[in-house]
């Protein structure tokens, strides 16, 4: 009976956030991702009461996610973000107090340093797609995008023709909650999507024509984050990098790069989209990390040296 409730109010949830928050259908999904998780612990019979969870409980809850669900730190820390604001709906709801779940903190959390490519790194990616390929000048369309504007992966599938501004060299996107930014693209990204407009995009799908993406699949439909997630797979691996490296991963490198060379971090947070600056300012801990690896290895005493031993003697 505690399941089933459960799993009702979770559904309540969900169609508040889309219907009367307005969040968008990719953000619902997640949030109701990790709340099926919940659902699963609270069905293994190891919280009393949903409605009244004590701190242990859902300390506990967290403990399931690192060690059963195997989850990494930052999924966690979004894991617990879902059930804050699902206790402050039930709170709306008069279903239940929220004050206990407020009480968990993941401060370690979110310390965790994102993975960023080396400049090196990302030509080798961009590189990755091979002339003569069907795909050739869209996939490196999608790569260049990426890694010019620090869109999401989201942002680049949804990104329309009609927010293209070659000439102008930028273009519009609108990221969570539908807010609308505008972000510059750079000259090579300019490059290869006017290739991609003229010789690439008209033949990918017998629909093509017509259609108001800029990125299209093979049947000429908008282009998925699945489908692009597995694309930039497909040349991580070509390139020869690291699994895990992800779209998200030309995001973190794109702010980092920027911070690097100099960029203001509140335009790398206006071109990322960030509500608070905070969220922009971990890329800066990349750069101090960088920093300090720089005087190591440069500064007269920057490497540490073994320590004179108290037994040396002056005798002569």
């Amino acid at each position: 009976m505690l399941v089933i409730e459960l799993s009702d109010d979770i559904v309540a949830f969900r169609n508040y956030m889309r219907a009367e928050r307005g969040l968008s259908e990719n953000t619902v999904i997640s949030y109701g991702f990790d709340l099926d998780k919940f659902l699963s612990f609270v069905s293994m019979g190891l919280v009393a009461s949903y409605h009244k969870p004590s701190l242990s409980e859902l300390a506990s809850f967290i403990s399931y996610l690192r060690d059963d669900e195997k989850l990494a730190p930052p999924s966690i820390a979004r894991a617990l973000v879902s059930l804050k604001m699902f206790y402050r709906f039930l709170k709306l709801e008069e279903r239940a107090q929220a004050h206990t779940v407020e009480l968990l903190s993941s401060p370690t959390l979110w310390e965790r340093i994102p993975q960023v490519l080396s400049p090196a790194a990302v030509e080798k990616l961009l590189n990755a797609p091979m002339e003569g390929e069907r795909f050739f000048l869209r996939d490196r369309a999608i790569l260049e995008t990426l890694y010019a504007t620090g869109c999401r992966a989201s942002e680049v599938c949804n990104l329309k023709y009609a927010d293209v501004y070659l000439d102008a060299g930028f273009c519009r996107c609108f990221g969570k909650g539908s807010k609308q930014r505008v972000v510059p693209l750079g000259s090579q990204a300019v490059a290869w999507l006017r290739a991609y407009f003229a010789d690439g995009r008209p033949f990918v799908g017998n629909s093509a024509v017509g259609s108001e993406y800029v990125f299209l699949s093979r049947a000429g439909k908008r282009l998925d984050r699945q489908i692009l997630w597995a694309l930039v797979k497909k040349y991580v691996k070509r390139a020869g990098l690291i699994s895990t490296v992800s779209p998200h991963t030309l995001r973190h490198s794109f702010a980092t790069h920027m911070l690097e060379n100099g960029a203001d971090i509140r335009a790398v947070q206006e071109m990322l989209g960030h509500a608070s600056i905070g969220t922009t300012q971990i890329y800066t801990h990349v750069d101090r990390n960088r920093l300090k690896a720089l005087h190591r290895k440069f500064h007269p005493r920057g490497e540490p040296s073994p320590p004179t031993s108290s037994n040396s003697s002056e005798e002569s």
